[in-house]
């Protein structure tokens, strides 16, 4: 695996080289000469995160397409003030 580093200039002026060496490895793109961003190819991103779904995807569905349970416990305790001394 090839770890290619590119200022947040040249990622701007050639995005066709960054997306070449992606598919050798992580592209890190640096502003001010500290790394700020990292481009992956889709697959290496999905291996990454084990292609699992986010919780920001799982609320993104349709009620149709939602088939998530979510009990709710009501709480008997009763609200009180908190104490800040």
């Amino acid at each position: 695996m090839t770890v290619t580093r590119l200022s947040s200039r040249e990622f701007n002026q050639d995005t066709g080289r960054a997306k070449n060496a992606a598919r050798s490895g992580p592209v890190f793109i640096t502003d001010r000469g500290r790394p700020a961003h990292v481009l992956l190819t889709f697959a290496d991103y999905e291996r990454l995160t084990g292609g699992q779904e986010s919780i920001v995807d799982l609320l993104s569905l349709s009620p149709d397409e939602a088939d998530v349970e979510f009990d709710i416990i009501a709480s008997r305790d009763l609200a009180r003030p908190a104490d800040l001394t």
